[in-house]
């Protein structure tokens, strides 16, 4: 064989050792052509990858394994109620926060993501008392705000710049209840505040005071369910109206009074502070010969006003016992005493202020239209202010009641509406003898409030305006909430519409 054929052989065969994955020993190497020296290679093996760690829960945390089609939103509305987090929009950013800052909206199917916040047990809040002088400072939300982002805003607001209680809706006088309530009355429900211990916690949490405002006899959605229960005419028989409008129950019919005072009592055994009824009165408008009550039959002898007190006694009995204050709003007009006003309400301020701890009557300077021969009330806040708190002195003095008025925040047939407007109506009702205040604004917007209350704590001689009183601080809070530092908050309008600006 020659030389040629030799290398050739040798070649093949080891091309044949390489395809079949065979190692030479090093002492049977082969010499190439060229005389290089090849080198045995080494088998190689290829690894598995490692499964991924599996997602652990931190302490306080819960973890959910996402379906088709979950977001984020929809599994933040899902866990609210087992959080201490007060909405949902709150909880979605915690959970982004929680999962690394995740982003975007829509969840992967089987994606497993951390829920934190988790309560070991629902809230169970109790009323913080205070006595029936305590100074108030407060502004009034809507349900439906405050059971929004927005709405926490204008309270840790409120808040910062001295206010120290807020009024929220429990039932407006549309009938619908913002809270979970076990009733068969209340079929009306839209759950604004999903979680009623929860946001009173909150407002603890804020060292707030937690007013619960109920609309008691005007009730637009109880009297079209159950029209059984409204007012009746004297003429057709059937439920009557005021100027055309359904919207009045009987203020003396048995069931309608305990459905208030079951709601009441209720939302104070949640943890509420105070429980003011409102709209507790019988109509005043409308054709007043043709209105049937429910007490004409069985105290045909009684007015209006005994069958209030009557009403107000059992509430107060009710309620008080569980260590919430008891308030009532009435009126401003009442503070004259017209016969007129009285045989229609049924708002006797003597009789009344012996069932309440609190009065707040509605003393909005623009509301008094055509009296005293004043053209512009609204633009009269001294007078108007002082004369009723004057007279709402007067007429309750022989009893306890402490007179803590609604003053205005709107700017309803007035052209001098601005802080300064809101320091004179506070300064006024102190001199005379107030104990806080209520603002109203049906917008909820209190951007002139925000602006004067600085202005009043800061002056020389703050005392004119307020005592200052504050409630103990709490030490723990509900929610680390990612909302909490904010700046003054715009006007709410463009968020929540309301129409209403006459109040009654």
């Amino acid at each position: 064989m020659s030389r040629f054929s030799t290398v050739n052989a040798a070649a093949f065969l080891l091309r044949l050792v390489l395809a079949a994955g065979l190692l030479l020993p090093t002492a049977f190497a082969v010499q190439n052509p060229h005389g290089v020296q090849l080198v045995p290679v080494k088998a190689t093996t290829t690894k598995k990858p490692e499964p991924p760690a599996p997602v652990v829960a931190p302490p306080g945390c819960d973890l959910y394994q996402a379906q088709r089609g979950d977001s984020i939103p929809a599994v933040a509305r899902k866990y609210l109620r087992k959080t201490k987090y007060l909405t949902s929009a709150e909880l979605s950013e915690a959970i982004r926060e929680a999962n690394h800052n995740r982003p975007g909206v829509f969840l992967k199917a089987g994606e497993t993501i951390i829920i934190p916040g988790i309560l070991e047990s629902p809230i169970v809040e109790k009323t913080v008392p205070v006595a029936r002088d305590f100074e108030v400072r407060a502004i009034y939300l809507t349900g439906v705000m405050a059971g929004s982002e927005h709405g926490l805003r204008i309270i840790r607001h409120w808040r910062e710049v001295g206010g120290n209680a807020v009024v929220f809706d429990i039932k407006d006088s549309d009938g619908i209840v913002n809270i979970a309530f076990d009733h068969p009355l209340a079929s009306g429900q839209k759950h604004y505040i999903p979680d009623l211990p929860k946001f009173v916690h909150f407002l603890h949490s804020e060292n707030m005071h937690a007013i619960a405002r109920i609309a008691i006899f005007r009730d637009e959605h109880l009297v079209v369910t159950h029209p059984e229960l409204a007012v009746k005419s004297q003429r057709s028989g059937q439920a009557w109206r005021e100027n055309g409008k359904l919207v009045w129950t009987d203020p003396s019919n048995p069931k309608v009074q305990d459905y208030n005072i079951a709601l009441a009592k209720f939302v104070a055994q949640s943890g509420a502070d105070e429980v003011q009824f409102d709209y507790v009165r019988f109509p005043a408008e409308g054709d007043q010969k043709d209105a049937a009550f429910h007490f004409l039959t069985e105290h045909p002898k009684w007015q209006r006003s005994e069958v209030m007190a009557d009403f107000l006694k059992r509430a107060y009995a009710e309620i008080h016992p569980t260590g919430a204050l008891f308030s009532l709003d009435v009126f401003g007009v009442m503070a004259w005493q017209r016969p007129v006003d009285l045989a229609h309400t049924g708002q006797d301020i003597v009789a009344m202020a012996r069932h309440c701890d609190v009065l707040s009557p509605m003393i909005y300077p623009s509301h008094f239209f055509g009296m005293d021969g004043i053209a512009r009330p609204g633009d009269a806040p001294e007078h108007f202010i002082g004369e009723s708190m004057d007279r709402f002195k007067l007429i309750t003095k022989d009893s306890n009641v402490v007179i803590r008025p609604w003053l205005q925040a709107f700017a309803w047939r007035t052209k001098t509406y601005s802080p300064k407007y809101v320091e004179v109506q506070i300064e006024v009702a102190k001199q005379k003898g107030g104990v806080g205040f209520l603002f109203w604004n049906a917008n909820n917007d209190y951007s002139k409030p925000f602006t004067a209350m600085p202005e009043m704590r800061a002056a020389k001689d703050k005392g004119r305006y307020f005592r200052g009183d504050e409630i103990p601080a709490k030490t723990e809070p509900a929610a680390a909430s990612p909302v909490a530092a904010v700046s003054a908050p715009t006007s709410p309008e463009s968020s929540h519409k309301a129409t209403r600006i006459w109040r009654h």
